[in-house]
């Protein structure tokens, strides 16, 4: 058993010897040129781009979908004349200048934190249902501090040292209950 476990030992260990061999001898032959692997880069439509960086420490891939994702437009428009009016006299200077950025597919980007419209706007039901919502929460965030105001200030404001903090949040709390509740209830009232 010894002499077996012997002879499988001594291939392995002139296998390894071998497959070292190969590779040092592969690596000085392709020195000049850079090793990476075989990638299936994607190609995902006119817009997209990617740039491939290959060194001997490894390799980064950056790739963009859609790119570029947002287009812009800039127009300026300076006014210098003058206004006769009923009095006669007086003179106008205006500068404007925008800036509209378009997605893709042609929507404009109208701020507030990416929301994209069609040209069109919110609709006369999604402005209704912002109007009602601002009002219900404002009314709910009054009760709620009324309501705070007059049944938990008076029993926390006699806790020993923190009595004066305690009352502060209690009315805080009111403030935000009451204007959460507002919303739900003005949402339900609105048919929103």
């Amino acid at each position: 058993m010894k002499w077996f476990i012997g002879i499988v030992g001594a291939t392995i260990g002139i296998a390894h010897i071998g497959v070292l061999g190969h590779l040092i001898n592969l690596t000085g032959k392709y020195a000049d040129r850079p090793q990476f692997p075989s990638i299936n880069l994607p190609t995902g439509g006119d817009y997209s781009s990617y740039d491939v960086n290959v060194g001997k420490d490894g390799y980064s891939i950056k790739y963009k979908a859609n790119d570029p994702k947002v287009m812009s437009s800039e127009r300026s428009l300076d006014v210098d004349k003058k206004k006769n009016g009923w009095f006669g006299g007086g003179s106008e200077k205006r500068s404007e200048y925008r800036r509209d950025e378009y997605t893709i597919n042609g929507t404009r980007n109208i701020g507030a934190g990416g929301a994209a419209t069609d040209g069109e706007g919110k609709s006369a039901k999604d402005v209704e249902c912002i109007v009602a919502d601002a009002g219900a929460r404002s009314q709910g965030a009054m009760a709620g501090t009324a309501i705070s105001a007059g049944v938990l200030v008076p029993a926390v404001m006699n806790i020993p040292y923190v009595g004066w903090l305690a009352a502060g949040w209690a009315t805080l709390l009111g403030n935000k209950v009451g204007s959460e509740v507002g919303s739900e209830v003005g949402g339900v009232f609105n048919d929103c």
